[in-house]
């Protein structure tokens, strides 16, 4: 079989590689050809481009990248047409994904959607076009099977991935001696930083979350260098912060000795909570961008700890409410206020119980995928 698998920033990549290993695994001839990252290329796919080339964030942001968004859109297609998929299988990434969809459906490929667009947040009129386009839809987070099928659209639950992933990592021997080792030799409390992982963000956010480790010296800071981010560029944002250590492509590992983190909002801050860290989450981007997602959202949170529990288990410090002051006093509360995080991480538990399924969440996508195409061959 012949699958053209798409993703276009680093979770993507991660869920992506999960699901490439589960795919082979039930198919161990399958012919993968991709877009993502280096996980999903070390997983076994022939990888056409790389997120870093694809990830552009906000409104005006993707608004000053039309043309190169319009050109990969272009070649995108003609790149699946030349390899004639059995299935086309979409991860997230909606303002690329949902075009692809479409030409997808249109040319007569069959399409697997995996990680749902969040419509439950903005553009909720994205439902009518995936309900034309996407033949399947497989969604990870444990609403959302109520709100498609409120809208006359079945989809199915597999189960978030992350929590697989993280509790491999957790359960190894050699993240045990890691652990054990730092520890041993790093006897002050940690705050990691997660700034996230396009450079747009991390240069909105980054210069804050260092500014405000200055107050912290009884800790030790570490930012965490997503994929994908070049070392010439954060070394310029870092490089007047002697205090401040980073740690290039080891998010789990910091996650896994961390007292307390400052994340950027996205899928860090799931990944955080999973490893029961105490977390402040951080958005701030263009004031265009900002009016303009005021405009359209209309949930009352931007993290997804918030977003899944309904409620305010973690502070969020948005656009003029982030500066280094308020950040400060969060992350000082996150480490000596033990009622504060004794309370977030019972709200941690519940969330990571909800997000559990029957089986393995991408064993279970890989097997839905295959019992459609199956199905309709």
């Amino acid at each position: 079989m012949k699958y053209y698998i798409i993703a276009g920033e680093a979770s993507g990549d991660l869920h992506g590689s999960r699901l490439i290993s589960a795919i082979l695994k039930n198919d161990a001839a399958a012919d993968i050809r991709a877009w993502g990252g280096d996980l999903m290329q070390a997983a076994g796919a022939k990888l056409v481009k790389h997120f870093r080339d694809l990830a552009f964030m906000g409104f005006a942001e993707v608004l000053l990248h039309i043309k190169t968004i319009v050109n990969n859109l272009r070649f995108c297609k003609k790149d699946i047409a030349d390899f004639q998929p059995d299935v086309v299988v979409l991860i997230d990434y909606p303002g690329f994904n949902l075009p692809i969809a479409r030409f997808a459906k249109k040319v007569g490929f069959k399409t697997v959607y995996y990680i749902s667009p969040q419509v439950w947040a903005w553009k909720e009129n994205r439902v009518k076009k995936i309900k034309q386009y996407v033949d399947r839809m497989l969604v990870i987070l444990p609403f959302e099977k109520t709100f498609f099928q409120q809208r006359n659209y079945q989809v199915e639950y597999v189960g978030h991935p992350l929590i697989e992933t993280i509790e491999a990592f957790q359960t190894s021997t050699a993240t045990t001696a890691f652990i054990k080792d730092f520890k041993q030799t790093n006897p002050l409390p940690v705050v990691a930083i997660l700034p996230g992982s396009r450079k747009q963000e991390i240069r909105k956010k980054l210069p804050l979350m260092l500014e405000a480790t200055k107050g912290l010296p009884e800790t030790t800071c570490i930012v965490a260098q997503a994929p994908g981010i070049d070392d010439a560029f954060l070394w310029g944002l870092t490089k007047n912060h002697p205090h401040v250590k980073v740690w290039k492509n080891k998010t789990y590992p910091l996650l896994s000795i961390a007292n307390a983190a400052i994340v950027a909002s996205g899928t860090a801050t799931l990944e955080t909570a999973i490893f029961g860290i105490p977390q402040v989450v951080c958005y701030k981007t263009s004031w265009l961008s900002y009016a303009m997602a005021k405009y359209f959202i209309k949930i009352p949170y931007i993290s997804l700890v918030n977003i899944i529990q309904n409620k305010a288990v973690v502070k969020e410090l948005i656009q003029q409410e982030l500066t280094a002051k308020n950040l400060e006093k969060e992350i000082r509360t996150l480490l000596y206020d033990q009622q504060t995080i004794e309370q977030m991480k019972l709200d941690y538990s519940a969330l990571k119980n909800s997000l559990i399924p029957d089986g393995n969440a991408s064993e279970n996508a890989a097997a839905s995928i295959q019992r459609f195409m199956n199905q309709a061959i």
